[in-house]
């Protein structure tokens, strides 16, 4: 007898009866991003593993629980990309794309993250994003978001709701990390398992907990966008007065965090009426 061989579960098949569908997607995606000026940038799906320790930073669930690594035959560890920023970023590096002016790229392409496979959530899934190098100023971030409220426009996507909120730079957040840690130290005994761990590691993602016995506890945490320095303020507000002349509507969600060790400044999220379609997020580099 022989065994029927199946996709890996988590790794599903795109059928041709589908295809048509999947395809017009991704001309309408690109389309939009090359009118705003972005070329398209294409990356290995193998990098070594330290390509994403360095950027994604090892206190988080991806490097910690969801990344497929391996030994090569020469020794390095090497792995599958979890996301694509890390990637983008290596090779921004390594051919100096920077020193030829502003990047404005986007890419294209499949992520894996070997986790429990749900709804909504798979090990093998793709992933659209894009990037800019060389400016870090409050009219490329609202660009950004122009080019997505764009695309909810051009696919028929209706109540969307635009959130919003800011990291403040690298210094700004690492003052308040000590002041997060000093409050939820003091209320420790309320904690469960997993914010008792990030507290030592990565304690902004305590804030984004869905343990709804933690809610009043995070709720009452002392805020980020008190503990701003001016220049990041400045740039927080520059950034909704923007928003505001393009007429995108948004509200501002104090509690929307980030992870990643790479991220700074602004952060938003795109949810829709029954479920949470697009999350994403603004970075800046220094190369």
């Amino acid at each position: 007898m022989i065994n029927k061989i199946n996709a890996i579960r988590g790794m599903n098949d795109l059928l041709p009866n589908d295809s048509a569908v999947w395809l017009s997607l991704e001309r309408t995606i690109f389309d939009l991003f090359t009118s705003y000026g972005f070329k398209n940038i294409r990356t290995p799906v193998v990098e070594k593993t330290d390509t994403f320790h360095r950027a994604i930073g090892k206190a988080t669930d991806i490097v910690e629980k969801e990344m497929y690594t391996w030994a090569d035959s020469n020794g390095d560890l090497l792995s599958l990309r979890p996301e694509n920023t890390a990637g983008v970023v290596r090779c921004m590096i390594e051919h100096n794309l920077p020193r030829e002016g502003i990047q404005k790229v986007f890419y294209q392409g499949a992520m894996f993250r070997h986790e429990r496979p749900q709804k909504g959530r798979y090990r093998q899934f793709h992933q659209i994003g894009a990037e800019v190098f060389g400016a870090d100023n409050a009219k490329i971030d609202a660009e950004l978001i122009a080019i997505t409220h764009s695309l909810w426009q051009k696919i028929g996507l209706k109540n969307v709701q635009l959130e919003i909120n800011t990291l403040g730079s690298a210094e700004a957040r690492a003052n308040y990390r000590k002041v997060l840690v000093k409050y939820f130290t003091e209320h420790k005994n309320q904690l469960d398992g997993d914010s008792i761990r990030r507290l030592s590691t990565n304690p902004l993602r305590i804030l984004d907990s869905k343990n709804e016995d933690l809610q009043a506890l995070i709720e009452s945490a002392p805020k980020l966008m008190s503990h701003l320095d001016a220049e990041s303020a400045q740039h927080f507000d520059e950034f909704k007065a923007y928003l505001d002349c393009l007429d995108i509507p948004y509200i501002i969600n104090t509690r929307l965090v980030r992870g990643l060790d790479y991220y700074n400044r602004t952060v938003f999220e795109w949810t829709t009426t029954g479920f949470r379609f697009a999350r994403h997020n603004l970075c800046r580099w220094s190369i």
